[in-house]
């Protein structure tokens, strides 16, 4: 890696500015405290703000929250805060600039990401401090924004050139003499990044070309940030370009010890903290669908679909003689839909897109053997469901232990015979016929299953409904009534009841008919309901009796209510066949005291101050407190 004063640069490189530079200059200094970390960082409300979401999000709950910056510094330690603050400054700085073909935006949006996944695999794999994990994650490609900030013409047509997404270093350094990751770098140390973590992030694109011992601190720091990155190349995918990307992810996270399934809840997790970031800095961030989506195998075309006593068969072997072997028979042969891969890693990708029924494996191959080959589509529940047969010229005991053990149904000993495989492809067939029916009949349950919820919750519906009013019955109201005592005892707060009664209703019912006597029901139904409160629950009690209950209320409070109602319905005019119908009602009204044992008591208080409403003339409200009653005139 070369120093950054060897680096020919013709530009001014992206700095820190304002409070982020402060703090980097008091860093260099040995005998900086803390207290002036904080006076200085204190000036500026935004950083402030993000270190305390930072230091909280890291504790992930172990701890106490915090709500104040010095006790953030402390907590994440004065060389993160620097590294925090001078990457904080460059996304405040850097939301867009001279370079026409460089996305700025997706650039920022991508480091977050990034950030965010080696602070999280950080935290899971202990190989470092989640918090500085995640400044080195948000500041790992630096390099593309400085190239872009040096070379804005010059890197913006270089970014344009059709190979530029597969060869971007080497391009940079044909026509830059360096490149990003060489740059990336150099500035990380000149910022005072340990070389430790520099290293890693030097190589994360291309671990493989690192050179560290396997098993080192270095070679795991380096995978990874590599993981990281390709969980944040996310962001700039489409959804047909993600299959590749979702095999590959399954692969890395095998090697931090993530199955399918943990991943899958690790990367939903890290979009969900993506997009709360992402406000706060005012980057964007994507709406990526969920993993277990983007994992699952998409839906097959027409043209796609294997004929009728067609299987769908992936082949995959790095012998090419094999291979050809292999496709000649099962496709000329036997006539079987057959896709064809000579890597395990090509073969898992191509898994996610074809959906083979049964997958036929090398158990040696150089990148991804057939074990974990198996292991991968094993991990994922789609791959659950595919029949596998590993070929191998090994056929000791022990190496068949093995292969069953790691998930294969079958297994074919090379070469390969004809006749042999056609017998092993009648027992797959039968198992993938088998599940294919399971399958229709798991669908069939699921479909009544619905079905019957649907019916069920219908039958709820009309059994604590009132037909007529399609307000809740006595039954649904008591049972609310039971909620809301309940909700005030837990609380400690004022419940009250209103029970209504429409005056004179029989005289309604005599004077035109029960139909009328409906009509009325049902209007004065709609303006009750019309007149409650949003927490308010209404019921129909029976005959022409209501019942409302009024949450956090007070006596005082539910008398206004109840001559708000009742002076509305005295307004109402029911019109019925060219006959205008008035009607009142007679409110009582009653708060749980401390007397009142139960919701019981309270209804009975109410239905005692309705009584005495009806005696004093109707159409009036009347109140119940500590046994005595009164009424409005």
């Amino acid at each position: 890696m070369k120093k950054l004063e060897l680096i020919p640069l013709s530009g001014e490189l992206p700095s820190p500015k304002g409070v982020a530079l402060a703090i980097l200059e008091l860093c260099r200094r040995d005998d900086t405290t803390l207290a002036e970390i904080a006076r200085v960082v204190q000036t500026d409300p935004a950083l402030s703000s993000r270190l305390i979401r930072q230091a909280n999000s890291a504790a992930q709950g172990a701890v106490r929250p915090i709500a104040s910056v010095v006790d953030a510094i402390g907590r994440l330690g004065i060389g993160t805060v620097r590294n925090l603050a001078m990457g904080f400054s460059l996304v405040d700085q850097y939301q867009n600039g001279p370079c026409a073909a460089f996305d700025y935006q997706a650039f920022w949006s991508h480091a977050l990401l990034m950030a965010l996944a080696a602070q999280s695999f950080g935290a899971m794999t202990k190989l470092g401090s989640s918090e500085e994990l995640f400044a080195c994650g948000l500041l790992a490609q630096v390099g593309r924004l400085s190239l872009a900030t040096v070379y804005p013409a010059a890197y913006s047509k270089l970014l344009q050139d059709p190979d530029a997404a597969h060869r971007l270093s080497a391009l940079e350094q044909e026509h830059l003499q360096t490149d990003h990751n060489e740059l990336s770098a150099a500035l990380l140390t000149e910022w005072g990044i340990p070389s430790t973590l520099v290293g890693p992030i030097y190589h994360h694109e291309h671990p493989e070309a690192s050179g560290f011992s396997p098993g080192s601190r270095p070679q795991q720091l380096t995978q990874l940030f590599h993981l990281a990155h390709r969980v944040a190349d996310l962001s700039l995918t489409t959804d047909g370009e993600r299959s590749h990307l979702i095999s590959e992810l399954m692969l890395l996270g095998g090697k931090i010890g993530l199955n399918a399934d943990e991943l899958g809840v690790t990367i939903d997790e890290l979009v969900r903290h993506w997009r709360e970031w992402g406000e706060l800095l005012r980057i964007p961030a994507s709406s990526l669908p969920p993993f277990a989506q983007m994992s699952s195998p998409q839906e097959l075309r027409p043209d796609e679909r294997s004929s009728a006593g067609a299987l769908r068969i992936l082949v995959v072997d790095d012998d090419p003689i094999t291979l050809t072997i292999l496709e000649t028979v099962l496709r000329n042969a036997l006539g079987h839909m057959v896709f064809s891969a000579s890597s395990g890693e090509e073969a898992l990708a191509l898994a996610v897109e074809c959906q083979p029924q049964i997958v036929i494996t090398d158990w040696l191959m150089p990148d991804l053997s057939g074990l974990e080959l198996t292991c991968a589509l094993r991990a994922t529940e789609w791959g659950q469901r595919i029949y596998l047969i590993m070929l191998t010229s090994l056929d000791t005991e022990e190496e068949v232990s093995e292969a069953f053990e790691a998930g294969i149904d079958d297994f074919l000993t090379k070469p390969v015979n004809a006749r042999i495989l056609r017998a092993r492809l009648r027992a797959a067939r039968h198992y993938v016929q088998l599940l294919d029916a399971w399958e229709r009949d798991r669908a069939q349950l699921k479909q009544f299953t619905a079905e019957l919820a649907i019916s069920n919750r219908r039958l709820e519906h009309v059994a604590m409904t009132d037909l007529l009013t399609s307000l809740p019955n006595r039954r649904a109201g008591m049972g609310a009534l039971e909620r809301a005592w309940a909700a005030s005892s837990r609380f400690e707060q004022a419940l009250s009841v209103l029970v209504l009664d429409i005056d004179h209703f029989k005289r309604v019912n005599d004077t035109y008919g029960h139909a009328v006597g409906d009509k009325v029901l049902i209007e004065v139904a709609q303006q009750i309901q019309r007149v409650a409160r949003k927490d308010d629950s209404v019921c129909r009690l029976g005959g022409e009796e209501f019942l409302m209950i009024c949450p956090n209320t007070d006596i005082k409070a539910a008398l206004l209510a109840a001559e708000r109602l009742r002076r509305t319905i005295e307004a109402l005019q029911i019109n019925v066949q060219g006959t205008v119908i008035r009607s009142t009602v007679s409110i009582g009204v009653a708060s749980r005291e401390p007397r009142m044992t139960d919701s019981d008591t309270l209804v009975n208080a109410a239905d005692r101050a309705l009584y005495r409403a009806k005696e004093a003339g109707r159409n009036r409200s009347c109140i119940i407190v500590q046994g005595r009653l009164r009424c409005l005139p």
